[in-house]
């Protein structure tokens, strides 16, 4: 047993549990948590996986950028927190649930690693991956890449204009 295998067990068992947490909080700021602790097990298998230029932009993005625009929508949206009975009814049966399908996934994922077969051709895939990605970038995807810059920019100019429609019809203090 490695310190590789060790560390990818460590990895994929906060990732998991990560993720479970969010679907079973019902806290939105403690789900965020929860996904903030999934995001930065996945860079970390990414930096397994020698793609450390991935594994940074997982970071900065996801766990930095993403999570952040959530905490900011969570704080800028009216809650109305009405205190009522909470209703228990199926909590045992949705955990139990959600246990045994996350299990049944466990051993699916096994199974399917077990049998599988990458063949025995060598590759140099840990060789200058920046620059590689880099290259490809902006030479093979150049277009590609502008039209998703310019379908974000329109995503975020759209936001600022429903945010000030909705603004515009809320009475002022």
């Amino acid at each position: 047993m490695s310190g590789e295998y060790l560390a990818f067990l460590a990895l994929a068992l906060v990732a998991i549990t990560g993720g479970v947490l969010m679907l079973n909080l019902t806290k939105v700021v403690h789900m965020v948590i929860a996904l903030v602790f999934t995001f930065i097990s996945i860079a970390g298998l990414y930096v397994l996986l020698s793609a450390e230029f991935v594994a940074v932009v997982q970071v900065l993005i996801y766990s930095g950028a993403v999570t952040i625009m959530m905490l900011f929508g969570i704080m800028l949206t009216r809650h109305q927190e009405e205190e009522g009975e909470k209703t228990t009814t199926g909590g045992f049966w949705r955990k139990a649930l959600t246990a045994i399908a996350v299990f049944a996934f466990g051993i699916a994922v096994y199974l399917g690693v077990y049998h599988l077969d990458f063949g025995e051709e060598t590759v140099h895939l840990h060789e200058n991956n920046t620059e590689q990605i880099g290259m490809a970038l902006y030479s093979h995807y150049a277009i590609p890449f502008e039209i998703a810059s310019v379908i974000l920019l329109v995503a975020l100019v759209g936001a600022i204009i429903l945010a000030k429609k909705d603004d515009e019809g809320a009475p002022k203090p």
